[in-house]
């Protein structure tokens, strides 16, 4: 199955509540930070909330 790269460009300060767990639920804790991760829907979905927030590229 294919990985997605996401890094956070953004800072999290003024996102909601849920965009802060999806973060956290991605394994992103720092600004700048990547994290390499399957690409399953779950994991679309939750990219999806915080796009504005994150870079993604498929790997």
């Amino acid at each position: 199955m294919a990985k997605l790269k996401i890094t956070q460009v953004k800072s999290k300060n003024g996102a909601t509540k849920r965009q802060i767990a999806n973060l956290q639920s991605l394994g992103i804790h720092k600004l700048n930070q990547t994290v390499e991760v399957e690409n399953t829907p779950v994991i679309k979905g939750m990219v999806e909330k915080v796009l504005h927030l994150v870079k993604v590229e498929e790997i």
